[in-house]
């Protein structure tokens, strides 16, 4: 990504200043896109849900038919002694990834048995409590698994979500609600989305053309033991347009306020608010 600073990356079996270049010209990855990455987060002097952002790595790897070269524990571990380089207080994206190299007896798969990875870490300012985005529809729809590994957190899905941005963006708005297959509400450009009428959350369930995410079960867990009714069903556009309150999940921020979704306008968000408190109520009580 590139876009903090203070920036630290494993390879190579050990840490290195910078942005370094890991991916050589005629590896696999760099030509045909078979790479995958993850992301978790420090900030506030806490790392919540750790490993299962560290062991899904190892899964999207898998699913783009690339060799994981290190368990789930190992890099836990490579974060956990990377990020002993910042303060508490800084917020810290935690980024691993894989690339495939090549295979000398069909260039359109990786090797089997030879996977480039590195971990970078980078010093990214988190969003605040207020921060909030407006949202548009586009005609851009996210892909299905028999025709895109949506199974795996892999670059090459990502151009289709930048598109999407890109379209959102001139049309004045920040971020895009795309459908699914079927026509109805799948995700956002960037994150998960969630949806509330009357009390009730809602948000679409996992139906094979998103990632359902880590910090997405995390909410929904952390409703549910709260008290709130947690709805996972198919979700229409028309029902999402009349919706009392949307927001966003995702590891980058957690919550994202949604504050205009087309020309409707939304002033309060108190089950954003709530599962925000919730959220960071769960990271401190893992410290």
């Amino acid at each position: 990504m590139a876009s903090g600073s203070n920036i630290r990356t494993f390879f190579d079996g050990r840490w290195h200043d910078g942005n370094i270049p890991v991916m050589r010209a005629a590896d696999h990855g760099s030509w045909l896109g078979s790479t995958v990455f993850d992301g978790a987060r420090m900030f506030e002097g806490v790392a919540p849900d750790l490993a299962p952002h560290m062991a899904r790595i190892n899964r999207s790897a898998r699913a783009l038919s690339l060799t994981p070269t290190f368990s789930d524990a190992e890099i836990v571990e490579f974060a956990t002694d990377g990020l002993k380089a910042f303060g508490t207080g800084t917020a810290v994206y935690i980024r691993p990834m894989y690339w495939g190299i090549d295979d000398h007896e069909n260039g359109l798969s990786p090797s089997a048995d030879k996977t480039g990875f590195a971990l970078c870490l980078e010093q990214i300012p988190m969003a605040g409590p207020e921060a909030s985005i407006s949202l548009t529809r586009t005609r851009f729809r996210r892909p299905t698994l028999d025709n895109a590994c949506v199974d795996a957190k892999a670059g090459c899905l990502y151009p289709n979500n930048g598109r999407m941005l890109m379209e959102a963006r001139a049309k004045g708005f920040h971020n895009a609600l795309a459908a699914d297959a079927m026509g109805n509400v799948a995700e956002t450009a960037t994150a998960n989305v969630f949806f509330v009428k009357d009390g009730v959350v809602f948000t679409p369930i996992p139906n094979g053309t998103f990632l359902a995410g880590i910090t997405r079960a995390r909410h929904i867990a952390n409703l549910r033991a709260d008290g709130v009714e947690v709805v996972e069903k198919v979700i229409t556009f028309d029902e999402a347009a009349m919706t009392d309150e949307m927001f966003l999940s995702g590891n980058f921020n957690k919550i994202t306020k949604i504050s205009r979704y087309e020309d409707r306008a939304f002033t309060r968000h108190p089950m954003a608010d709530r599962a925000r408190r919730l959220y960071w109520e769960f990271a401190h009580s893992r410290a």
